[in-house]
């Protein structure tokens, strides 16, 4: 994981304000989702096709949820459920990149996909 992306994520979840702008219980997963950053950091250079693979999918779901949320917040609404998916993509992360901290929740890339097929509804 190149470090320019590293900060790009970093500062997806660590920006000014996030304290009041990230619901609670993210907030207490905050410590596990910084330390699944390190993990991933850490063992990039034993196997960067691996990291790239991942980071393709998680990627492309990212996108669909940047997208809406822009469109979203552009009409100065929210979707909560939407939300919700945000953060189901940061235990991917964890799922793939730190499996090692373990998710409160089963998730995978095909899991979010059926989720957001639904969201899409």
């Amino acid at each position: 994981m190149p470090t320019c992306r590293a900060r790009t994520r970093l500062a997806r979840l660590v920006y000014k304000r996030f304290f009041s702008a990230t619901p609670r219980e993210q907030l207490t997963q905050l410590p596990r989702y910084l330390k699944a950053m390190a993990v991933r950091l850490d063992k990039f250079p034993g196997n960067p096709e691996r990291d790239g693979k991942h980071a393709a999918s998680i990627a492309e779901l990212w996108k669909l949820y940047q997208e809406r949320s822009d469109k979203l917040r552009k009409a100065g609404a929210q979707d909560a459920a939407l939300e919700d998916y945000r953060w189901q993509l940061e235990e991917l992360r964890v799922s793939l990149f730190a499996q090692e901290l373990k998710t409160p929740f089963p998730v995978s890339v095909k899991r979010l996909r059926k989720i957001w097929e639904g969201l899409s509804r």
